[in-house]
């Protein structure tokens, strides 16, 4: 699938930044389902010093610097990439969780060390033992991870309710759970808190979602904007996307920006300023398959 996606975001300041320096995660990724043919970053006023990366996640990254006066900060990333299914797995045949650490998958763990460092709480995905209790019911002893993964997946999309009023880029996991709505990037922290309370090791997926639902059927939430998931690592595998927002395993029909530990790693843009005052933002979204 060859998706267009155009993704313009807008800062209006109350009063002139003078000088600004930020991280831009907004590029899209190359993984092994995903090929990047075209991207382009706008970025108005132009920076005085633009530089790509790669961040310590291995995602494409800009910094920039702005030195002159400012009250709009404009940035418009418009991408084209192809996108593929990926190979059907078993997810009954992969590894039980309980034994990630034990021989030989304390071996195999240590021979894909990017995974050790995903078993780790992190700041926005500290479990409360409310929470550890929740992915328990899906995790009993010796049950394949993925599999385990895909029902803990369903559980949230079933139990958690969808509602862009409810929280903010503040609300701790622990609020999001005990209220049960909250948006995809809350049921992204929810799923990886879950998850590390097992150890088991799983990442943090920053992108887009394209939806096309049937006549009749309501369209997948997430999407005229950016997207979050989770990704999940079995020994058979590597690292398979679930998407709690929708209850799915991830397909292609996602575009992969980035990925890290939780939000924190792979925010949009970051950055320090000096000036501005108040600030708003807004930001517009488009995913269009392209026949």
């Amino acid at each position: 699938m060859i998706l267009d996606v155009s993704h313009k975001t807008l800062y209006r300041y109350s009063a002139s930044v003078v000088h600004s320096q930020h991280l831009i995660h907004m590029s899209p990724r190359l993984t092994p389902g995903q090929t990047v043919r075209h991207h382009s970053l706008l970025i108005e006023p132009a920076p005085a010093a633009r530089i790509t990366g790669e961040d310590a996640f291995g995602n494409p990254i800009v910094t920039i610097e702005i030195e002159v006066p400012h009250k709009e900060l404009v940035l418009h990333a418009r991408s084209t990439v192809e996108t593929s299914k990926a190979t059907s797995v078993d997810f009954a045949t992969t590894t039980a969780w309980d034994k990630f650490d034990h021989v030989p998958t304390a071996e195999m763990l240590r021979n894909d060390l990017d995974a050790l460092q995903y078993r780790c709480v992190s700041r926005l995905t500290t479990p409360s033992l409310e929470i550890a209790d929740y992915a328990a019911q899906s995790f009993t002893p010796g049950r394949p991870v993925l599999e385990g993964a895909l029902e803990l997946t369903q559980r949230i999309y079933d139990d958690f309710t969808f509602d862009a009023t409810a929280t903010d880029i503040s609300t701790p996991i622990t609020e999001v759970f005990k209220a049960r709505r909250g948006v995809c990037q809350d049921f992204a922290h929810l799923s990886l808190a879950c998850l590390r309370a097992m150890r088991i090791p799983s990442r943090y997926m920053s992108g887009y979602i394209l939806t096309f639902p049937p006549p009749g059927q309501t369209k997948l939430q997430g999407t005229d904007a950016s997207h979050a998931w989770i990704s999940v690592w079995s020994p058979e595998t590597g690292f398979v996307g679930f998407d709690p927002t929708n209850g799915i395993v991830a397909a292609d029909e996602h575009v992969v920006i980035a990925h890290g530990r939780d939000y924190d790693d792979v925010s949009p843009i970051s950055g320090v300023l000096i000036g501005g005052g108040e600030h708003t933002v807004s930001v517009g979204v488009d995913v269009t398959p392209v026949p």
